[in-house]
């Protein structure tokens, strides 16, 4: 498996599902804890949660980077997912659908082959 803090290379759906679900999760943790601190006027946790929501984002984006690859797809769709939801959401839940190409494609070898979960 590669990593996943790379966008290079391909991942199956069913290891980009378990991303997206840790990654997602801690996007509406980090979104609640921002709002309360904000309110608590809490400047540190504020701000420590703003970097990792922004943190989470990246890593949720090269994950969907890698999926679109297997999709057979260029990177530059990954910048739709950037739109507030529900369309990136949406955006997101397609490419967990859409079946990825079977074999070696121009992004590299099947998951299938290779991914451990």
């Amino acid at each position: 498996m590669s990593s996943f803090l790379k966008p290079t290379g391909r991942i199956t759906r069913r290891l980009y599902l378990v991303l997206f679900m840790i990654f997602y999760f801690t996007n509406i943790l980090s979104l609640m804890l921002i709002w309360q601190s904000y309110h608590g006027e809490a400047w540190p946790i504020f701000f420590s949660f703003i970097i990792i929501l922004i943190a989470s984002i990246i890593l949720l984006l090269i994950q969907a980077i890698k999926r679109l690859h297997d999709i057979g797809m260029d990177w530059k769709y990954a910048l739709y997912l950037l739109i507030p939801p529900p369309v990136n959401f949406i955006g997101f839940i397609w490419l967990a659908y859409k079946p990825g190409e079977k074999g070696l494609n121009k992004y590299g070898p099947d998951p299938r082959k290779t991914d451990i979960v």
